[in-house]
């Protein structure tokens, strides 16, 4: 599948040219397996680096609001690395270094472009997201991710439908599915609670941008998809 973004942010990529110094690099360290293999023939460097630039774009755009590299976290580069090293994830993000597991890539049985289309703009996301100076917990971290992912349009067809979970901080999918839901209630609510987690976390964020605590949030949400 092609980059369904890159026709919507190219004018917000050449103003990031001309205003930001945001560089883009991505390397294939596991040229010699299966996984690095399959990474070059299906994915490729180019594309990853295109991939990398128009997740960032989207991120600033239509996920945060931060049109303004001032808004932005202080990130003068986003790194890819593809790695024979790592099992147990698709891939994990270290600050603005993102590490991309090739056996995932080597094992996944499906279209693995718009997998990894997806792994990265989810992963993106981590480098360019405020976590409450590490107080936000780990849940709506990855959650915020997997919605800007969600938002993006490449959720995978395994992910849990609207209304299902059992917490409203059970992480990725889950909490990208209500995180959707309370962006619906006031649109840009995502974009206001990560502005607000760049100082600090607490719950009562939610009740100050919608006037109700998460956890009647999380029963709304619940009650409206009868789940």
């Amino acid at each position: 599948m092609d980059l369904r973004v890159a026709a919507a942010v190219s004018l917000l990529l050449a103003l990031a040219t001309t205003t930001g110094a945001v560089t883009f690099n991505a390397t294939n360290t596991a040229t010699g397996t299966i996984g690095g293999l399959r990474f070059d023939v299906a994915v490729g460097l180019d594309y990853a680096n295109l991939v990398l630039s128009n997740a960032s774009a989207f991120i600033w755009s239509s996920a945060f609001n931060q049109t303004r590299p001032a808004d932005r976290k202080p990130v003068d580069a986003v790194t890819l690395v593809v790695a024979a090293d790592v099992s147990g994830a698709a891939a994990f993000t270290a600050a603005d270094v993102i590490t991309l597991s090739a056996p995932y890539v080597g094992n996944y049985s499906g279209d693995v472009r718009t997998e990894v289309t997806g792994v990265l703009f989810h992963e993106t996301t981590h480098v360019w997201q405020w976590d409450g100076q590490g107080h936000a917990n780990g849940g709506l971290v990855e959650g915020v991710a997997d919605f800007v992912r969600l938002k993006a349009g490449y959720a995978p067809a395994h992910w849990v439908k609207p209304g299902q979970g059992d917490r409203w901080d059970q992480g990725y999918d889950v909490t990208a599915r209500f995180l959707d839901y309370c962006d619906s209630l006031k649109p840009g609510f995502v974009a206001l609670l990560n502005a607000k987690m760049e100082d600090g976390y607490t719950d009562d964020f939610f009740a100050g941008i919608l006037g109700k605590g998460v956890q009647q949030l999380w029963q709304d949400y619940k009650a409206n998809y009868d789940a």
